[in-house]
């Protein structure tokens, strides 16, 4: 239990140092993304970058499980 808690913070402590490259990838804004604008409302749901990162997310699992 403690190795998977040390490993999630070393995972946490990775992506908040590569947060500045992060943020500069188009995620948040690709093809397949739910937008919509109407004159007191607006609202987005992320579908295409959802799928995106739940396929990465299973396959960094499905290396670290091997």
């Amino acid at each position: 239990m403690a190795k998977n808690f040390i490993i999630v913070g070393l995972l946490l402590i990775a992506i908040g140092l590569l947060w500045p490259v992060l943020s500069k990838l188009p995620l948040g804004r690709l093809p397949g993304d739910i937008v919509i604008r109407r004159e007191n409302f607006s609202f987005y749901f992320p579908l295409t970058t959802s799928i995106v990162i739940s396929l990465l997310l299973s396959l960094l699992f499905w290396l670290l499980r091997k």
